[in-house]
């Protein structure tokens, strides 16, 4: 019964209000909701990495990351991390060179309505946002998920 119940779970293609009201954190130390960012790239599919820069898994999928890049010029790459210190994650942007919008959400893992609203677990972990705002792919932890190019293409 668990598994047929969990099996027809719907995958939200909206964010909830507390999700888009997250405060996130730019490199020069500007805090902006996730909802402004979403809205500064309107009508753009947007990929998103929730990464971190202590994450080996994050790291070790930066080249087929950017081979994406690469294949969909069209589309917006926001990069959410996880990190606790600024510093680490600001080297970890230049000495991977990672192209793309970047924000912290400086709580790391804790108390994040984002966060918890994606119910994340694992890192990296992918989602894409089509071109109307709405949540085209919900999740993915593998660069390689077909979903993700499947949710570019569409």
């Amino acid at each position: 019964l668990l598994f047929f119940i969990s099996c027809n779970a719907q995958t939200p293609t909206t964010f909830s209000e507390a999700a888009l009201s997250e405060q996130l954190v730019n490199r020069n130390q500007n805090t902006i909701t996730f909802n402004e960012v979403l809205k500064q790239n309107a009508g753009k599919k947007i990929v998103v990495d929730f990464w971190a820069s202590w994450c080996r898994d994050c790291l070790v999928s930066l080249p087929r990351l950017k081979k994406l890049q690469k294949k969909y010029p069209e589309a917006m790459f926001l990069f959410l991390s996880v990190d606790e210190s600024q510093k680490a994650w600001n080297r970890a942007i230049e000495k991977y060179k990672i192209k793309g919008e970047h924000y912290n959400l400086p709580k790391g893992w804790k108390n994040q309505e984002l966060l918890n609203f994606i119910d994340l677990n694992w890192i990296p972990r992918y989602m894409v946002i089509d071109e109307k705002g709405e949540i085209a792919l919900f999740k993915a932890t593998k660069i390689i998920d077909r979903k993700i190019e499947d949710a570019l293409k569409k």
